[in-house]
């Protein structure tokens, strides 16, 4: 099969499209015995020798893990930390899987990963606007004219969040839950946004990530995704 050395190398874990072409760019990686520095060279995954470092770069059947993320572990494939790796070990390859997006250590609920890099790329990517719904709960009583800022959007120093959807769940003079939809997903996006509106956020948790739902996936475990999940999921970014 010929491919792109970029697409090779992404599809075979060692990172994102961008991250793989910066390994390329840097000559990490050579093709039969010779160092290639261009992203778009073609190589025959039958026949041309790819190493990365020394590691061969093998075009294999990629991974499509949803994981159950619970609280106290952190998003990131290597930190002193308890990371979500330690849930997948089991998994053949599982050192090549990583994280699409992050999740806070104190969040829980669905994180995917995968070893194919080009479909991460796009899932974070701003341009494709990836749906993601929250579970939340926050203290004192979330009344509707509070949601309107989070409804039309808001302007943070160091980025803008778009419109997002916003429904109360229940609401009392102690807490309130809430669901929330955004389509982007900067660091502590959803709590900083409740906290703009007064509500600071007790507990988080994903509950959809594109067309992938949580359902009753028990929290630390994990399951493939189905072929119809992952036809769905490629087509929302046009793969």
């Amino acid at each position: 099969m010929k491919i792109r050395l970029d697409r090779l190398l992404a599809e075979s874990g060692f990172g994102t499209r961008s991250q793989v072409k910066r390994l390329i760019k840097k000559g990490h990686v050579t093709v039969n015995g010779e160092i290639v520095k261009t992203p778009g060279f073609t190589v025959d995954t039958d026949r041309d020798e790819v190493l990365v470092d020394g590691e061969p770069a093998v075009f294999e059947e990629n991974y499509y893990i949803m994981l159950n993320k619970p609280a106290g572990y952190v998003t990131s494939t290597k930190d002193r930390a308890l990371t979500v790796m330690e849930l997948v070990s089991d998994i053949p390859r599982f050192e090549k899987l990583f994280p699409v997006g992050r999740l806070d250590k104190d969040a829980e609920g669905l994180l995917l990963l995968t070893t194919d890099g080009e479909l991460a790329h796009r899932l974070t990517h701003p341009k494709w606007k990836v749906p993601k719904t929250y579970y939340v709960v926050v203290e004192g009583k979330l009344k509707e004219e509070e949601l309107k800022p989070i409804r039309e959007g808001m302007k943070f120093k160091d980025f803008e969040a778009m419109p997002a959807k916003v429904r109360i769940i229940s609401s009392s003079s102690s807490s309130s839950e809430a669901e929330i939809t955004i389509k982007e997903g900067k660091y502590h996006q959803v709590k900083r946004m409740f906290d703009r509106i007064g509500h600071p956020v007790r507990y988080l948790k994903r509950i959809r990530f594109g067309n992938l739902e949580l359902g009753q996936l028990p929290p630390g475990e994990y399951r493939h995704l189905t072929d119809e999940e992952l036809s769905l999921l490629r087509k929302s970014v046009s793969l």
